[in-house]
């Protein structure tokens, strides 16, 4: 069985990637709770759309990857969904709870454990989407202790219009877009990247504008003690604690 590496990192906030990823299956309850268990401060997921109005927890388009059985989320009713069995994270099958997991069962577990819920806003989602994901939230749990995050900048803008004060960041995977900062600054949000494009100069830049700097997705002691030197204020990883 893998083990969790200690280290560490009083200096930031740790999020669990897709709930503790590294040891449960991905996006899955089991995952949740699992980093519920530990010491993290937050816990990531992902949530989309079904066919018939439910929002879930997944992260990519499709069951294919997770499951072997390829179901399009959009196109999917949750009914059916909700039948599939996840495989395990060594790929055997055959374990009931492995189950995709509702918005509500997600954010109960971040309740029941005292965690943040730092949740995904997967694909261009319309106003009234992210609205009721929004009051979703706020009926199950606290928006005053969620984190929206989204590669879909139009998404979060949203959110800032709805809830003025909802805590938000923007992911940013391959290139730095021109005129981020001003964007960042512009709209209250901060700076979700990959490890891969961050800088020292980048982290020190974000926080003159007086905004935070979380960092994704790092698996390694090493990579992390750099970040922290580099004075990141969250690291979002699959297995660290």
């Amino acid at each position: 069985m893998k083990q969790t590496m200690k280290m560490d990192a009083k200096q930031v906030l740790m999020v669990a990637h897709r709930g503790l990823s590294g040891l449960e299956k991905e996006n899955t309850n089991l995952a949740f709770v699992a980093a519920g268990n530990r010491s993290y401060w937050g816990i990531e997921s992902d949530v989309r759309k079904t066919a018939d109005g439910r929002f879930v927890m997944i992260h990519d388009k499709t069951t294919e990857r997770v499951a072997g059985e390829n179901y399009k989320i959009k196109e999917t009713n949750f009914k059916t969904l909700r039948e599939v069995r996840f495989l395990d994270v060594d790929g055997s099958e055959g374990r009931v709870d492995l189950r995709i997991p509702t918005l509500e069962e997600y954010l109960h577990i971040c309740r029941d454990y005292g965690k943040i819920a730092v949740l995904e806003l997967k694909s261009t989602l319309l106003r009234e989407d992210v609205q009721k994901i929004i009051q979703i939230v706020e009926a199950e749990y606290d928006l005053e202790k969620t984190v929206l995050i989204s590669f879909h900048k139009q998404n979060l803008i949203f959110a800032r219009e709805l809830r003025p004060n909802a805590k938000l960041q923007w992911l940013i995977q391959k290139e730095i877009p021109e005129g981020m900062l001003e964007e960042l600054t512009k709209y209250g949000m901060e700076l979700d990247i990959s490890y891969k494009i961050l800088t020292r100069e980048l982290v020190d830049a974000v926080h003159a504008a007086g905004l935070k700097v979380n960092v994704w997705t790092v698996n390694t002691p090493e990579l992390a003690e750099q970040l922290i030197s580099w004075g990141v204020d969250y690291i979002t990883t699959n297995i660290l604690e």
